[in-house]
């Protein structure tokens, strides 16, 4: 298993800059240009200048040089100089966004914690319902409660976020009034009263999130834990004289879980992706509403380092699924 690992993250590597490259030139035929929005006051040669600055003016091949560099090389050392106090990264050159006019990281960092608290607790909270209820209804296969999941399943699997949001905010945030609509970023937890003002705003973009969460691995569940249900395992088991708790939670379960784990696992970078409708229709101030204000104002580096950033992720939670599936089966092996 660890000859597999090491293996798979060298593989990573030029499976990596190979992505970066097709991010970086599909971005260099983006129209638009990141001095737009400079004041018309400011004279043509200070445009020029500062152009140059963001590096404009380099052939394709130098800037995707000097990009991987400062995204591989510099940016580590700045986070490394941060924990330890050291001052490797000094006076070197950063990705700096055109829109915020700073390091693209810095404001990533600042943003991250929002997008954790909201789409960390939203998966969380969909594979905590999702897994019981695809268990329960493959055992309790065309009863009401499976019929009823699987009405309710394919519903939060078709629509998408940007209509369930909209419409959970007019009936509970509008109508009854129950949970605020916008999302307060600057809102402190200090004490129980400030943690349950947090808890309310979370509600409405975490249930539009984990709707669709639950809705796709629920239906990976239940098909999984129908087909072991069947196999001569579980009938071997059952004639041993083992609870029918024991067989399906022991042994039905565990094996049910292998394929469920590649759904969870490709699950993470997804929900990112859902996060970014969802932020921008609530307020979070979140690395989802900061894609999208990139894109709006044709802020290149910006976009093409959450890009990526979302990339590491999908091969990152690929190879922690293919490692898992030798944890719960023991006779996977790669080695």
């Amino acid at each position: 298993m660890l000859t597999f690992t090491i293996r798979r993250l060298l593989l990573s590597i030029p499976t990596l800059l190979f992505i970066s490259l097709i991010i970086f030139l599909l971005l260099q035929l983006a129209p638009g240009d990141p001095m737009a929005q400079v004041p018309l006051t400011v004279p043509p040669e200070v445009k020029q200048k500062m152009r140059e600055a963001l590096g404009l003016g380099e052939p394709i091949y130098v800037q995707y040089y000097k990009w991987l560099i400062q995204f591989f090389w510099i940016e580590p050392q700045v986070g490394f100089d941060y924990f330890f106090g050291t001052e490797f990264s000094e006076g070197k050159q950063r990705v700096i966004s055109w829109q915020w006019r700073g390091p693209v990281m810095d404001v990533v960092v600042q943003r991250l914690p929002q997008t954790f608290w909201v789409v960390g607790m939203a998966y969380v909270v969909g594979v905590l319902i999702s897994i019981p209820v695809g268990i329960y209804s493959a055992y309790r296969q065309y009863s009401v409660f499976d019929q009823s999941g699987t009405f309710i399943t394919m519903i939060g699997f078709s629509v998408p976020p940007f209509f369930t949001g909209p419409l959970l905010g007019i009936i509970f945030a509008v109508q009854l009034g129950w949970v605020p609509l916008l999302y307060d970023t600057t809102h402190v937890v200090e004490d129980w009263a400030s943690f349950k003002v947090q808890f309310q705003q979370m509600i409405l973009p975490v249930m539009v999130l984990a709707l669709q969460t639950t809705a796709q691995i629920s239906r990976y569940m239940r098909a999984s834990v129908l087909d072991n249900l069947n196999q001569d395992y579980v009938r071997t088991a059952r004639s041993k004289g083992l609870s029918e708790a024991v067989v399906v939670m022991v042994h039905v379960v565990r094996n049910s879980m292998i394929p469920v784990i590649t759904v969870i696992a490709l699950g993470i970078p997804a929900i990112f992706g859902g996060a970014i409708i969802t932020e921008v229709v609530f307020g979070v101030s979140g690395i989802g509403d900061m894609f999208i204000r990139a894109l709006l104002s044709n802020d290149l580096p910006t976009v093409q380092t959450l890009a990526f950033i979302f990339a590491i992720l999908i091969v990152l939670f690929n190879l922690i699924a293919d490692v898992l599936y030798g944890v719960l089966d023991p006779r996977i092996r790669y080695d």
